[in-house]
């Protein structure tokens, strides 16, 4: 049995008790460390916190090489764990795949997610969301203007949409280094983006929420990570009001 458990946006305290229980119970325990991360726990922690022993599992094991987690899910209860709520990444939903083509048996417990968690912060409505995008830290020889092209559609069709920042090893990518990238790929398109929303350690019990234009957003500390970003589109009345209450705009 392999069981997907999703551990919630920012400490060990987010997991639901079903969760919890899954993990407690499990013969082995593997904790995804490369779409996201719970900031506000350390591993040695979760271990305690759990009391078990988390084997860490990073792109290359999960996507190439899931043969371990695979074969032991055959004859033991095999648990899976990732910040937020699971099979919101894609790789999480071609390990579940794999497993049904080998026959063993899964289940998802779900948790908070940054997808809810950024609507209920800014107040943009979750219907008014597009297409996501990612932005990637650059590389030599290689820049990428996907996440621009996606931006430039949706606010077209008046829709917002959420940008994932990248993580590499211990390296976090600011709302700053963000929209840096992000203008320079609409300057190299010729695309105006008008507002940007910068949040920061959603799920915590400080987390920071700021609205503004480009130069504003650059220039403002956001602190630790995880963060994330969103072009708003044109906004309605109310989610105006909410981002001048909540995020100063």
């Amino acid at each position: 049995m392999l069981t997907f458990v999703g551990l919630g946006l920012f400490d060990k305290t987010d997991v639901s008790v079903k969760g919890l229980d899954r993990i407690r119970n499990a013969d082995y325990v593997y904790l995804e460390c490369y779409t996201s991360r719970l900031m506000g726990t350390p591993v040695p922690e979760l271990e305690e916190y759990y009391g078990k022993k988390l084997g860490l599992l990073y792109r290359e094991d999960v996507e190439q090489h899931p043969d371990e987690v695979l074969d032991r899910a055959i004859n033991h209860d095999v648990v899976f764990l990732c910040a937020g709520d699971p099979m919101v990444s894609t790789t999480h939903a071609d390990l579940r795949m794999r497993a049904a083509e080998r026959g063993i048996g899964a289940a998802i417990v779900h948790a908070a997610s940054i997808v809810s968690a950024v609507c209920g912060l800014s107040g943009l409505q979750n219907y008014r969301f597009g297409k996501s995008c990612s932005v990637p830290f650059p590389q030599k020889n290689w820049s990428p203007t996907t996440p621009v092209d996606v931006i430039a559609q949706n606010l077209t069709l008046r829709l917002h949409t959420l940008v994932y920042l990248d993580i590499q090893n211990e390296r976090y990518m600011t709302v700053s280094e963000a929209v840096a990238l992000i203008e320079e790929m609409a300057a190299e398109k010729n695309v105006d983006i008008p507002l940007y929303l910068g949040i920061a350690r959603a799920g915590s019990d400080n987390p920071v929420v700021r609205a503004g234009r480009a130069e504003e957003l650059k220039a403002q500390d956001f602190g630790p990570p995880l963060h994330i970003l969103v072009i708003p589109a044109d906004l309605h009345e109310m989610e105006r009001e909410y981002l001048e209450v909540f995020a100063g705009l």
